[in-house]
C-alpha cells in the first residue's frame, strides 16, 4: 500500500515537467480584443525552424472558402484554409522560448516579427507580432 501511495506521489509531482513546453501541436488562436476564437493553427518543426498553418476556420460566420486577398507575397489569393502564416522561427538557446521569424496577418496582409513563448505548462501560447518595439499579444489555447 505504501509503495503503491509513494508512486502516486512521485508520478503527481513529476506530471509538470512532461507538459509539453513546445509551440508545436494544434492551436486555437483568439482574438486579443473581442476573445472570439478565429481559427485552428497547426505548428510543426522541422529543421529547428517552426511554421504554422491555418487548418480550420472557427470564427462565427467565416466563410471556408475564404482567400488571402490581403496578402502581397507569394501567398495572395491562397486558400485561407491551408496557409502558412508562422515561418521561421527557432528555439532560443536555453530558453522556451522561438523567434526570428514572422507572423502573416491574414487579415491586412502585414507581416510581423513573431515572438512565441508557451504559458501554463504548454497549455497556452503567447504569440506576439512586433515592428521594433509596437506589436501586440495574442494568447492560443492548445487544441491538442
Amino acid at each position: 500500500m505504501f509503495k503503491a501511495f509513494a508512486a502516486m506521489v512521485c508520478l503527481t509531482l513529476a506530471a509538470p515537467v512532461w507538459a509539453q513546453m513546445s509551440p508545436v501541436g494544434l492551436w486555437k488562436s483568439v482574438d486579443d480584443k473581442t476573445g472570439e476564437a478565429k481559427s485552428e493553427i497547426r505548428i510543426t518543426e522541422e529543421g529547428g525552424e517552426i511554421s504554422g498553418r491555418v487548418e480550420k476556420l472557427v470564427r462565427s460566420g467565416s466563410d471556408p472558402a475564404a482567400r488571402c486577398t490581403a496578402c502581397t507575397d507569394e501567398r495572395k489569393d491562397q486558400p485561407m484554409v491551408g496557409l502558412e502564416i508562422l515561418r521561421g522561427a527557432k528555439k532560443l538557446e536555453g530558453k522556451d522560448v522561438w523567434e526570428g521569424g514572422k507572423i502573416l496577418d491574414p487579415e491586412s496582409g502585414k507581416t510581423y516579427n513573431l515572438r512565441l513563448t508557451p504559458t501554463d505548462n504548454g497549455a497556452k501560447l503567447d504569440v506576439r507580432g512586433s515592428i521594433g518595439p509596437f506589436g501586440r499579444t495574442q494568447t492560443w489555447v492548445r487544441v491538442q
